[in-house]
């Protein structure tokens, strides 16, 4: 049984009504239930939003003591959050960044990722599916390794 931390960063608690023709209509609660679906009984899942990069990289922190791996979607602080990339680098959990929107074509600023460097992947542009698409990803990686 993977323990996987789901982290959703700022702003994404807006889902379902942040600029829809970007995000779509489906909500940040629906979101986590889908996942939970896709996880099964076979999977845990600890799901945190915050809004606050310190509770984001406290987060991260407390994981290395429970969790199989990450999935994390860092909104806007994955273009400048040093910080959650330094912290994912030191736990040393498998992690994979997602995005519902494709930030490689959206404006230059969103490009770049700080966070993807020590992910082992990146799903972007597949919407509210980018996670299920992450968490089986992350799954098969933590099943190849064993």
């Amino acid at each position: 049984m993977a323990q996987i931390a789901v982290i959703h960063g700022p702003n994404l608690n807006l889902f379902g009504t942040r600029e829809t023709h970007i995000y779509g209509s489906v909500t940040l609660d629906q979101i986590n239930e889908r996942l939970h679906l896709a996880a099964g009984d076979s999977h845990h899942l600890q799901i945190v939003q915050s809004n606050h990069e310190g509770v984001i990289i406290d987060t991260i922190h407390e994981a290395r003591n429970w969790a199989s791996g990450i999935l994390i979607n860092p909104g806007a602080f994955t273009h400048y959050s040093y910080a959650i990339r330094d912290a994912i680098s030191a736990v040393k959990l498998p992690t994979v960044e997602i995005h519902l929107s494709n930030i490689h074509t959206r404006e230059a600023f969103r490009h770049t990722s700080v966070i993807v460097p020590v992910c082992v992947g990146q799903i972007a542009g597949f919407g509210w599916r980018s996670y299920l698409h992450g968490l089986a990803a992350l799954l098969d990686h933590l099943a190849d390794q064993q």
